[in-house]
């Protein structure tokens, strides 16, 4: 479901317009899994509107060397950790012997900092969403390095179905990733996407400080409901 591109306030908006969009199909027992830090704010509105628990997908790009905002990997939190290599993007860059295996162990032990950041001393059947449906969010899409790592990972779970929500995202990389997921819902797919940033009124950076206050925030919320 594409619209002409709108532009969001904040975070929080865009999950409000997000689960706005999923109220005409909703699901039966969603969770709603974001990948932190910037998807969670837009991912807490979505699981408050649609009455779903929240959880978190860390998500760790590996940089090619001496570019470390270009992505050709990316390590994934869970019970056994996940590392997924672009092959594509690898081939553009001389990769020296062990230069993979150092980047994994570096963003394992920063994955690891931030799950006991985020959850303390919980336990790893606490985020086994095997048979579920899942809602995965994040407040946009750029390249699809993250988003593709965070759907092998919930395949690897075995979840019931992955449903992409995304406020925006190029249309090609949509067209792309349908292959992948059940459905997706994305509010903005322009032809050409510069940057996430340009469609936010308020991008600021979203904190670790932020991530662990909307996760007790949501939790506080699903105990008032049961």
């Amino acid at each position: 479901m594409f619209a002409s591109g709108p532009v969001f306030s904040d975070r929080e908006d865009a999950g409000r317009q997000l689960a706005e969009a999923m109220q005409a199909a909703p699901l039966k027992d969603p969770v709603v899994v974001a990948l932190p830090r910037g998807g969670v704010p837009v991912a807490f509105e979505v699981a408050q509107r649609l009455g779903a628990p929240l959880d978190l997908l860390i998500v760790r790009k590996i940089g090619a060397p001496g570019h470390p905002e270009y992505g050709i990997g990316a390590v994934v939190d869970g019970k056994e950790p996940h590392v997924i290599v672009n092959e594509a993007a690898a081939r553009q860059f001389h990769i020296p012997p062990g230069y993979l295996a150092a980047e994994r162990e570096h963003q394992l032990a920063e994955i690891e900092r931030r799950h006991r950041m985020y959850f303390g001393e919980d336990q790893p059947e606490d985020h086994d969403h095997a048979g579920r449906d899942v809602i995965l969010v994040d407040d946009g899409i750029a390249n699809g390095g993250s988003i593709r790592a965070g759907i092998h990972a919930l395949k690897e779970m075995a979840v019931g179905s992955i449903r992409l929500a995304v406020p925006v995202a190029p249309r090609d990389l949509l067209e792309e990733l349908r292959e992948e997921v059940d459905d997706i819902v994305c509010l903005s797919a322009p032809e050409r996407l510069e940057a996430v940033s340009l469609h936010y009124g308020d991008f600021t950076e979203t904190t670790d400080q932020d991530v662990v206050r909307l996760l007790k925030e949501a939790r506080r919320l699903a105990r008032m409901l049961h």
